[in-house]
């Protein structure tokens, strides 16, 4: 989930987000080489197939514009409770990238498990 929030946060210009999220995603073990090349997931060979599809089925719904041949591929990868839980995880990192930019919060402030 740190790559999907990274991912849209990257595409919605929140800069305090990827903060967090790199911030957290190394935390929990994540490498820098992944983090520095999430914005060229598609040239990389660094992505498992399951982690794939969640980048592409997120960008999707960001745009708000999910084409079938990715919710089809969605569904082959994970359950419908899973794809509940991705969207609804998209949608929500959406929002906080919204307040975070409205509300100017500073980015590198962010300390690990700052919120829970």
């Amino acid at each position: 989930m740190e790559l999907v929030d990274f991912r849209i946060s990257q595409i919605n210009n929140c800069a305090y987000c990827l903060d967090m999220h790199s911030k957290e995603a190394i935390a929990h073990g994540e490498t820098t080489q992944r983090l520095f090349g999430l914005s060229a997931w598609k040239e990389t060979p660094y992505f498992t197939k399951r982690e794939r599809v969640a980048l592409a089925f997120a960008e999707a719904v960001n745009a708000c514009d999910v084409p079938d041949e990715i919710y089809e591929i969605a569904k082959t990868e994970f359950t419908e409770d899973e794809l509940i839980d991705l969207t609804l995880a998209i949608a929500a990192i959406n929002a906080w990238n919204r307040l975070n930019i409205t509300f100017a919060n500073t980015p590198g402030s962010y300390r690990v498990g700052q919120f829970g």
